[in-house]
């Protein structure tokens, strides 16, 4: 297996999934890159994740940011998981108004279920869930007192963007989402949580003539979906947002009216995918993996706080089964600005620098540097195993190079290698036939490996 191979099937497992074990990443080479782009888009084929280790091992209502966390950590099927993670983002909804973790966690499950299929589906989906529907108050959106925040949030983050509707489009649009709520579930206490469930009031729907986006007619949310996703627009808007996702940093959703694509062409290659399949995201998401443009898009995106938490967790190889303390991750995300269930507005989180200032990225860097302290953790073991199978002794340019590729691989600047390789040449070659020299050794590859997490490059997909 050459060295490029190894790079661009971790390159894919970063942005496709949440990193990768080396064994992980072995494994998925044997079975090559376009077979393993099509296992992930088919989620529906991998072994699904033991259901009942979740329902024994994490309980609590404070768990469910913890459970998704460890469905990113183990799931067969890592891009499902992403793609929650990018509707999530993408069609942000706050636990902070809905104060309902079983409504909220419900969502992410949609999500899960959905999230790869027919953007038809996904939208009509999205708008009878009921996190989604008290989130934009189209649970008051009723015949004659028509409350258009959903509609126009439909239009303007979930679908179409700025500039392709006007506002006669989205009090239509409100009008034919009338009478679309929920049932009330039963009080929180002393009973627990029960799952609110979509309910279509008919008295309180509008059942007038209307005309959205050239069409007109009795429409109801049906219609106005399946009428959203044959817009060319809403192909180039979502195509737009995979491309920000999962290939390279745009400028912040807000500006995309007036600010062009970083790359026209791939973003007119993704939507010419989506119209063809009728807006299959699976399609789509195959023709993404599969290209150039992706290919060659290596550490040209920030982590996001969620893909830096779970690649360090994957690193050092813990959490691979239940076990205490899941939680805790959930803080570091938040610690880093980006609280799980609970995006800061409808626009959700803003992304790339964004992610980054001089608090957050000391949140980042400490958090890193503590996870990877501890030498007797399983990741950390099996890169000292692997770093001693290379010979008795490395050099400190070998001992730099062998840590930067097992770490990730991880690509870094001229100066970050050579600050890497001072560091080492410190304490000169790295002797494993010297079994007195063991403790010190492992302390040497701890201290490289830290400084590695630390780096600038690091906070790069």
């Amino acid at each position: 297996m050459s060295g490029n191979d190894i790079a661009l099937m971790a390159h894919l497992m970063r942005r496709a999934g949440f990193g990768t074990t080396r064994a992980e990443l072995e494994a998925y080479l044997e079975k090559g890159y376009e077979n393993v782009v099509d296992e992930l888009v088919h989620p529906e084929r991998g072994t699904p994740i033991d259901e009942d280790i979740l329902q024994r091992y994490f309980g609590g209502e404070g768990a469910y940011v913890g459970i998704w966390i460890y469905r990113m950590l183990n799931s067969r099927c890592p891009l499902q998981e992403k793609m929650a993670l990018f509707w999530h983002h993408v069609f942000a909804t706050g636990l902070s108004k809905n104060e309902h973790i079983l409504a909220s966690s419900n969502q992410i499950d949609m999500f899960r279920r959905v999230g790869m299929g027919k953007m038809r589906d996904i939208l009509l989906e999205l708008s009878k869930d009921p996190a989604m529907i008290f989130w934009l108050d189209n649970n008051d959106n009723r015949k004659g007192e028509p409350n258009e925040n959903y509609g126009r949030e439909l239009l303007e983050l979930f679908s179409l963007g700025v500039g392709n509707y006007t506002e006669e489009d989205i009090k239509n649009c409100a009008r034919a989402f009338t009478g679309w709520t929920f049932g009330q579930p039963i009080p929180l206490y002393p009973h627990g949580y029960y799952t609110p469930s979509f309910m279509f009031v008919e008295e309180e729907h509008d059942d007038g003539e209307k005309n959205f986006l050239g069409h007109t007619g009795n429409l109801n949310g049906d219609d106005i979906i399946n009428i959203i996703v044959e817009q060319p627009a809403c192909a180039r808007f979502i195509c737009r947002h995979l491309y920000n996702f999962f290939v390279a940093d745009e400028p912040q959703v807000p500006s995309w009216n007036v600010t062009p694509p970083n790359d026209a062409d791939a973003i007119e290659t993704l939507a010419d995918a989506f119209m063809a399949s009728d807006g299959d995201i699976s399609h789509v998401l195959s023709i993404l993996f599969n290209s150039d443009f992706f290919k060659a898009a290596r550490f040209m995106k920030v982590k996001s706080p969620t893909e830096l938490v779970t690649g360090i967790v994957k690193l050092v190889g813990t959490y691979q089964r239940p076990e205490p303390g899941m939680g805790k991750y959930a803080g570091a995300t938040q610690l880093m600005g980006q609280k799980l269930l609970d995006p800061p507005t409808v626009e959700g989180w803003h992304t790339g620098k964004e992610w980054i200032d001089g608090g957050l990225l000391t949140s980042r860097v400490n958090f890193a540097v503590r996870e990877v302290s501890d030498a007797s953790k399983p990741g950390i073991q099996d890169i000292i195993t692997r770093l001693k199978s290379n010979g008795n002794s490395l050099s400190p340019e070998e001992f730099v190079d062998k840590c930067l590729e097992l770490a990730g691989p991880v690509e870094v600047g001229d100066t970050t290698h050579q600050y890497l390789t001072q560091f080492a040449e410190a304490d000169g070659a790295l002797n494993f036939e010297d079994d007195d020299a063991a403790a010190e050794n492992q302390a040497r590859i701890v201290s490289l490996l830290q400084l590695i997490v630390a780096s600038r490059e690091y906070q790069f997909a």
